[in-house]
């Protein structure tokens, strides 16, 4: 007996030895580790409820290197200090960038006023809305010093936009950028503050041209693009065609029509309008391949040039004047920087594809643009490329061919086989980003990616490069009109997938926690060489379980528009489905619906159990042995604080309310959307304002 007790504790002993040693095994894929050390210390920062001290991240960094020194004897100190220096670095990083950035906002309703600013950005089409982006903004009755440094308004009805450049006068109304419509959800006015942005508004009359600025970079990069945009459409007569080639060739994307828009997520296309690696690694390899062949047909050039490093010197160039061209995007950004890192091993003779460029990208973009890596951009973009590279960087350790060994059906084969890996890789990689942000992956993507991509690689990408190279000889349209006829065909491909059933995945919103394990997970997966990397499933298997077993809320309001939605079955339930459309999409994808349904008396709603009834003094919602009472009559107010668990009203409530959980228009103004969960132990109740407060960027109050 004694003697089995001992051999088992050895067993329990070694196993710790045992992991180590697997550990130190992979000292060379540490380095790895390192952007997602510094990306938790920048989701820290974003996450906390309230600003940390400014001595905090100095203090954490300093505690990490007397850390590590204290531990260097024996071996875990570089890495227990780069840890936790790494977190440290993030935290201070991002707390860096939102004091840099910082702007006035606006925190009330201002207007109608008159404004003047300066156009430094136009997204949208003459005709219909148009929104333009002022720096410099006066706003008359606005003092200066809480005039917000850019503001953006919408405009309709234009037969011709103002040029960027240009200044002007416009009578709008002005809003503090929106705050997240549902508890957790996103926050506009976080990325508006990273954007310079202090007010949105709408216009009340025309613009009006009051005179011209000295134009600066981005606005004549904004001019660019304009110009560019304007050859494309004189060229391709219909207008979806036209609006997805001057969103791959400009960036610019507010000319696509909401169809068009829908049939793309919903096909899983969508990624093929947002700028990135795809795109850019077209460009610098069109580039690349095109000045290479042509200094190799020069023979006297050949002989005395480096000509594979001209060669990548020009589609460096080219890639730098595409990214800025697009208005410079997250996603552009690191697809700029892993192709300038590609391109530098070319030159340098190294290895161009490694998980080590995906990292220096990464860290790169982390601690110049720490705010980064809470959008879908960085995220979808950054999965994507990190699973790929890994996949491939596997399969080139398991299968070594000597030069000359395959035959042209079988690279034909092969290059089929990596297409459809590639998709899948991809498409795997980045759903988890798509259910977290949009609540929705689409069940097709792998399949239609899968003629799309080549498509767009071989076929649209290439004339539109070429088209770039005709615009200053007024040639364009040579390469426009075939770019046209792929473009057509990728919107039949988005049409028809899109049509097919259950082409979109529609989920409730999971718990907070389950995208950070995915990604931990994932990251294990990729990053590690050996065996025990099999282990990161895990995590992606465990996050998937919790978003699919999620309980979204029951039951939502909000004050500005006052709306309740209440979940019943496969249905919401909307009191008012006119107004708040953004927000209604939102709530729909929340509790992961497709169509409201409007509820009110008119509608004969009597269902006798669990669900919702109306009659003209309101609604009675019953769920899990809980009631809420939904008031349109005052008159009802008094007799149901007594004998239900939540009450509803657009009427403040008296104090004497002997109802558990009150929701009225002070209650909804001061803390923001109202989300209600019944459960059979009790009630959940979540609010915007629970986890809103005390950051820069929620100056104005919850809307």
């Amino acid at each position: 007996m004694t003697l089995a007790a001992g051999r088992v504790w050895d067993g329990t002993t070694a196993l710790p030895s045992r992991a180590v040693g697997l550990f130190l095994a992979e000292r060379d894929r540490w380095a790895l580790w390192l952007p997602f050390f510094l990306g938790t210390g920048v989701a820290i920062y974003f996450w906390l409820p309230m600003e940390p001290p400014v001595w905090v991240a100095p203090t954490l960094v300093a505690g990490a290197l007397m850390l590590a020194l204290a531990l260097r004897g024996d071996g875990w100190g570089l890495p227990v200090g780069l840890t936790v220096g790494m977190v440290a670095l993030g935290l201070g990083a991002a707390q860096l960038r939102t004091t840099i950035v910082d702007q006035p906002q606006l925190t009330s309703r201002i207007g109608p006023a008159s404004v003047t600013g300066q156009v430094v950005d136009i997204d949208g089409d003459p005709g219909g809305r148009v929104r333009l982006t002022l720096s410099g903004p006066v706003v008359d009755g606005l003092p200066v010093p809480d005039t917000p440094g850019r503001v953006r308004i919408s405009v309709g009805g234009l037969d011709s936009i103002p040029a960027p450049g240009s200044r002007i006068r416009v009578r709008a109304v002005l809003l503090p950028p929106g705050g997240p419509v549902v508890p957790g959800g996103f926050d506009y006015r976080r990325t508006a503050y990273f954007l310079g942005l202090g007010a949105v508004g709408y216009a009340v009359g025309s613009p009006e041209v009051v005179g011209d600025d000295d134009p600066g970079g981005d606005v004549w990069l904004e001019a660019r693009r304009r110009s560019v945009a304007a050859a494309i459409r004189g060229v391709l007569p219909d207008p979806a065609v036209a609006a997805v080639a001057v969103s791959l060739l400009t960036g610019e994307r507010g000319g696509l029509s909401d169809d068009v828009q829908e049939d793309l997520r919903a096909a899983g296309l969508a990624h093929l309008l947002a700028i990135s690696g795809l795109h850019l690694g077209l460009v610098a390899g069109l580039v690349f391949f095109s000045v290479r062949l042509g200094l190799a047909l020069v023979p006297p050039l050949a002989l005395r040039l480096p000509v594979k490093r001209v060669a990548a010197s020009f589609a460096l160039v080219a890639a730098l004047g595409y990214m800025l061209l697009v208005g410079a995007p997250i996603s552009t950004q690191r697809a700029f920087l892993m192709t300038a890192l590609v391109l530098l091993a070319v030159m340098t003779d190294r290895d161009p594809i490694s998980l080590r460029l995906v990292a220096i990208a990464a860290l790169t973009i982390l601690l110049i643009r720490p705010e980064a890596l809470m959008g879908a951009s960085f995220q979808m973009s950054f999965a994507a490329v990190t699973a790929l590279v890994a996949a491939y960087e596997a399969a080139r350790r398991r299968h070594r061919r000597p030069p000359g060994s395959r035959t042209w059906p079988r690279r034909l084969g092969v290059y089929l086989t990596g297409v459809a890996a590639t998709t899948v890789i991809a498409w795997a990689a980045t759903a988890f980003f798509a259910l977290d942000n949009f609540q929705r992956v689409a069940s097709y993507g792998a399949v239609s990616n899968l003629v799309a991509v080549p498509l767009t690689a071989f076929w649209i990408m290439p004339w539109g490069v070429l088209a770039y190279l005709l615009l200053p000889l007024g040639l364009e349209g040579a390469a426009l009109v075939p770019m046209g006829w792929g473009i057509d065909i990728l919107l039949v491909i988005a049409d028809t997938a899109a049509g097919w059933p259950h082409a979109s995945l529609t989920v409730a919103a999971g718990p907070r926690w389950a995208l950070p394990l995915a990604v931990t997970g994932g990251l294990w997966l990729c990053l590690w060489t050996r065996p025990w990397r099999w282990l990161g499933v895990i995590g992606p298997a465990v996050a998937l379980t919790a978003i699919l077993s999620a309980t979204p809320p029951h039951l939502l309001v909000s004050i500005d528009p006052a709306v309740w939605a209440a979940r019943d079955g496969e249905a919401l339930y909307l009191s008012d489905t006119r107004r708040g459309g953004y927000q209604r999409d939102v709530w729909l994808r929340t509790v992961g619906l497709d169509q409201p349904r409007l509820a009110g008396p008119s509608q004969a709603l009597s269902v006798p159990a669990d669900g919702l009834t109306c009659d003209s003094q309101g609604c009675l919602y019953r769920r899990n042995g809980h009631t809420a009472a939904l008031l349109t009559d005052s008159s009802a107010l008094a007799e149901d604080c007594g004998r239900v668990d939540v009450i509803v009203s657009w009427i403040a409530v008296p104090a004497a309310c002997a109802a558990p959980v009150v929701i009225d228009p002070p209650a909804l103004w001061a803390a923001g959307t109202h989300a209600v969960t019944f459960h059979t132990r009790g009630i959940d109740l979540r609010r915007v304002g629970d986890s809103a407060t005390g950051r820069p960027w929620q100056q104005a109050p919850p809307r």
